[in-house]
């Protein structure tokens, strides 16, 4: 074969391979690649094995279409009432449209920090303090809802922004533990005079209870005492009449009984006080004697006469009463 025949197939190889190499591409998961026709963006590329034309055709922009995160500097905010704090986050995103994300916006990557960072200002220096502290999902909420809507023309989505860190300045991190410490202090303070009012209203409780019963106990006692009373006059209204009786009937032995009776019981209560040592008694030795006497004689009357006719009938006796006379 002719040496210049040799050459022509050669060159017609490399030619026939370089444009295989030119007008077949392959795009990688999680990437989509814009075509450019003489510079000008005509088409995107979609992961997989891809045909352009060769050498009129080019690979613009190689776009990554995976979720992307990027931290946000440290930067200083002053709050609604002045305070100056140090607040850096984090934001993900997202390439959704690889032709806009490409021709709409210069450095992507970039222009989202660069929002972000502004809206972090705007958002938290609308804010109070307390506010930054405590509604941090609200920072969050409201960040992600501004900065999604200023970056949709890029192609972009905003998944997620977060605040990191929310450093106040020393002098105030000092005067909020101080501020702490006083509300747990008051706090404390607050139980502690509770604790006392709920014991001191049991403890008035139980004495008001303790004072109910006693009450009620001696309202108890006073009852049964006159209910005791009531029974002892009766037991002795009954006595008086069935004595009555007894004296109308011509007996006088009952009432000589009776007599004896209320004096023994008289002279045993007056021996009995504890506070008497020396009894002195203005009458006759014999007038308790007498007494007993009438009481046998009664007895004696009652239990052993012949006939109960011919029982001797005693007089009353007592302190000045004599000796018994026959009826």
């Amino acid at each position: 074969m002719p040496f210049g025949l040799n050459a022509f197939v050669l060159v017609f190889l490399v030619l026939v391979i370089a444009v295989v190499f030119a007008g077949v591409k392959t795009v990688p998961q999680g990437y989509q690649f814009t075509v450019e026709r003489f510079r000008r963006y005509t088409r995107t590329l979609y992961p997989g094995l891809n045909l352009i034309v060769p050498f009129i055709d080019r690979i613009g922009q190689k776009v990554n279409i995976m979720e992307q995160v990027h931290d946000v500097p440290t930067q200083e905010v002053i709050t609604k009432d002045n305070a100056t704090v140090s607040v850096d986050g984090v934001v993900f995103y997202q390439v959704f449209d690889a032709a806009k994300a490409s021709y709409e916006v210069t450095l992507l990557d970039t222009s989202i920090i660069a929002l972000t960072t502004t809206n972090i200002r705007t958002v938290m220096g609308s804010m109070d303090l307390d506010q930054l502290l405590s509604h941090r999902d609200e920072i969050n909420e409201r960040l992600l809802r501004v900065v999604d809507a200023a970056v949709s023309s890029w192609g972009v989505k905003i998944n997620r922004i977060e605040i990191k860190d929310i450093v106040p300045p020393a002098d105030l991190v000092a005067a909020m533990g101080r501020q702490m410490k006083a509300e747990r202090e008051k706090r404390a303070v607050i139980l502690e005079a509770e604790g006392q009012r709920q014991s001191e209203i049991l403890r008035s409780e139980g004495e008001k209870q303790g004072q109910i019963l006693q009450a009620e106990g001696r309202r108890e006692a006073a009852f049964r005492d006159a209910e005791a009373r009531e029974r002892l006059a009766e037991a002795d209204a009954k006595a008086t009449q069935m004595l009555s009786a007894a004296v109308a009937s011509g007996d006088p032995a009952a009432l000589n009984y009776y007599i004896a009776e209320k004096y023994v019981k008289a002279f045993e209560t007056l021996a009995s006080a504890p506070n008497q040592k020396v009894v002195l008694m203005p009458y006759e030795g014999t007038a308790l004697l007498s007494s007993l006497a009438g009481i046998g004689e009664i007895a004696r009357g009652a239990f052993g006469g012949e006939d109960g006719k011919s029982i001797r009938r005693a007089g009353p006796t007592g302190p000045t009463a004599g000796p018994a006379r026959d009826a």
